[in-house]
């Protein structure tokens, strides 16, 4: 079992910055993947950023310029930078954990992106 917590969400006006934190723990060894997920009111889900467990980044095309996934593997921590945010950004961001068998969520953390 792993549990994922997320934290640094908040109300932020157009063009501000927030920093995402994702906290890991448990059964923490086979964790592969990580990745941000994001869900707009009355919208589906969608990948934001993912990470390898090396370090490798990719990005939705939406927010490539903008944001920057990393990790701390010694830490268990995932990270997500948001900068030069928009209204569009707007919603509940997700932390996933991957391992080669399952998926792990968290409980997620509101990002407001005011206008």
């Amino acid at each position: 079992q792993v549990q994922l917590v997320e934290s640094g969400g908040g109300l932020v006006q157009a063009g501000g910055s927030l920093r995402l934190s994702c906290a890991a723990s448990g059964s923490i060894f086979s964790l592969n993947d990580m990745a941000w997920y994001r869900q707009a009111p009355g919208k589906q889900r969608e990948l934001v950023a993912i990470i390898a467990r090396a370090g490798t980044p990719t990005y939705a095309d939406s927010v490539k310029g903008r944001f920057a996934i990393s990790r701390d593997n010694a830490k268990n921590m995932v990270y997500l930078q948001m900068n030069s945010l928009k209204p569009d950004d707007t919603g509940v961001y997700y932390c996933r954990a991957i391992t080669r068998t399952t998926s792990y969520w968290g409980q997620g953390t509101q990002v407001t992106v005011s206008s």
